[in-house]
């Protein structure tokens, strides 16, 4: 079984930045395509953005477009999502995920995903 573990901080002001990891175990990590979601009070679950297998291709949600950058490290099995220029409606809880079907591309709904971090709340203050 895969396990992710998510992990950064907690709370950064508006307009500031913030780095969130997702460390995964397995061996078969670079096989995987992966992916961040979010979840904000009282909100569905949304999509933030989704990386390929070997990180050539990556793949935003128009509402942290030019915002957010996705990245993973393979010889690491981490994950990462820079955001930047960060807003209160940034915050919620972000959660990294791993499809194992090994598709050939970014997928971008929860529906495709086999694996879940516990998540990790983000609050930006205003």
């Amino acid at each position: 079984q895969v396990q992710l573990v998510e992990s950064g901080v907690g709370l950064v002001q508006a307009g500031g930045s913030l780095r969130l990891s997702c460390a995964a175990s397995g061996r078969a990590f670079s096989s995987y395509a992966m992916g961040w979601f979010r979840q904000a009070p009282g909100k569905e679950l949304e999509f933030v953005a989704a990386i390929n297998w070997s990180g050539a291709v990556t793949y935003y949600a128009g509402s942290v477009k030019g915002r957010v950058t996705i990245s993973r490290d393979n010889a690491k099995n981490t994950l990462y999502l820079q955001m930047n220029s960060l807003t209160p409606a940034d915050t919620a809880v972000y959660y990294c995920a791993a499809d194992n079907s090994l598709r050939m591309g970014t997928p971008r709904t929860v529906y495709e995903y086999d694996y879940w971090g516990q998540g990790t709340q983000v609050t930006v203050s205003s």
